[in-house]
């Protein structure tokens, strides 16, 4: 048990979560190069045509000895049930803010379900490879949030 991780990705809408999970697919080796596509957990006809998550989907990786149980959420505020779904079900999350936007509604909104359900938060600051990201303004606003040090702070370009 104690090689069991269960955690979810939350942020605002189009923060990066999905595109997040698929790295993360990619770098577990959980599916092959073959069946990896964009967006790969956002299944349902209507999510790909809209390009966001609607319905939350788990998924189980395998990781240097470790079993990671993966949720995905969904971003929009219509979509809120299902993430708070999600929380209960973890013991962690990754808290993913788009650097160009900073912290936006939705954020705050998750992560204090979050921090309401005790999860451990990873903040991840996304998108450092835009020309319009302000990382350290970001960075200040996520520290203000959740009080961990910028050095605590992830930065990454989920898409590369």
């Amino acid at each position: 048990m104690d090689r069991i991780r269960n955690f979810c990705i939350i942020a605002h809408i189009d923060h990066g979560k999905s595109t997040l999970a698929d790295r993360l697919l990619e770098l577990t080796q959980t599916l092959s190069e073959r069946d990896m596509e964009a967006q790969v957990l956002d299944d349902m006809d209507l999510e790909r045509e809209k390009g966001i998550t609607i319905k939350s989907h788990a998924i189980q990786m395998q990781y240097k000895g470790h079993i990671l149980n993966l949720i995905d959420t969904p971003g929009h505020v219509d979509f809120s049930y299902e993430v708070s779904r999600s929380i209960a079900s973890c013991e962690g999350a990754l808290l993913v803010v788009d650097e160009s936007q900073g912290v936006q509604a939705q954020t705050i909104a998750n992560l204090y379900q979050a921090i309401d359900h005790g999860l451990e938060i990873i903040p991840i600051l996304n998108k450092i490879d835009m020309d319009s990201a302000q990382p350290d303004v970001v960075a200040d606003e996520i520290v203000d949030l959740i009080g961990c040090s910028p050095d605590e702070i992830f930065r990454i370009s989920a898409r590369t």
